[in-house]
């Protein structure tokens, strides 16, 4: 099985290479305090996925879709008809809901549940916030858990997908701290983790070393700098 780079770029952002060569982002928010300059100019997008609309995981999309117009933009109904009316350049396909699947060249991205809340900066209401499963073509599964807090349909996340990686927001006030994402691994049983949503601002004060004491025993906490890439 080919490895998967991973690489994330601060906060909730994430770029995934896929083994066929598609480059996959997810809540590009590239504008973010902590995403290295070498990184705010892509070199080119043929997906992007959204978990919700707060303007930190949105980010630049309306003007990502116009610069690289990706194959697909993957986010809920509400939310991608919002990107449209923004002026996005996106392919025709609605907006997909929790459950639902899209495929793009062999690649899996399905809605799953989350619990937050989903909002323009304006009010505007963006459908329900979501987690992303990423099925690549060689079968790695990556779970993006979005915003949320822990809960025990977790479960039904691993039962059903079984992700080989789980991606978890572990800054506290907003989403989970590392206590819940220590609970949601035991739910869905992964053996790797990679942090994420922490150290944007003082207010996400949390850390990796406190997740690691958090986590069941024989789970790999991959702790990576913002601009640094993992193999998964």
């Amino acid at each position: 099985m080919a490895d998967v780079p991973v690489t994330w770029l601060g906060h909730a952002s994430f770029r995934v290479d896929s083994p066929e060569g598609k480059r996959i982002y997810v809540d590009p928010w590239l504008s973010n305090p902590k995403c290295p300059d070498s990184e705010q100019e892509p070199e080119r997008i043929d997906v992007i996925a959204l978990t919700h609309g707060h303007g930190d995981h949105v980010g630049e999309t309306v003007a990502l879709t116009k610069q690289f117009k990706p194959q697909a933009v993957v986010a809920n109904v509400e939310l991608k008809a919002w990107l449209g009316r923004q002026g996005a350049e996106m392919d025709d396909l609605p907006g997909s809901n929790k459950g639902g699947t899209v495929e793009v060249d062999g690649i899996k991205l399905t809605l799953v549940n989350a619990f937050h809340s989903s909002g323009s900066d304006d009010g505007d209401y963006l459908g329900e916030a979501a987690g992303i499963v990423l099925e690549l073509e060689n079968g790695t599964t990556l779970y993006f858990a979005g915003d949320t807090c822990v809960f025990g349909d977790m479960q039904l996340i691993a039962r059903i997908y079984s992700p080989d990686v789980a991606v978890l927001p572990i800054g506290g006030h907003f989403t989970m701290d590392p206590r819940e994402a220590g609970v949601a691994l035991e739910l869905l049983g992964t053996k790797r983790c990679i942090p994420c949503h922490y150290g944007t601002f003082p207010l996400l004060h949390h850390t990796p070393d406190e997740l690691r004491e958090q986590a069941p025993s024989g789970v790999e906490i991959i702790e990576l700098q913002p601009g640094e890439t993992t193999t998964v």
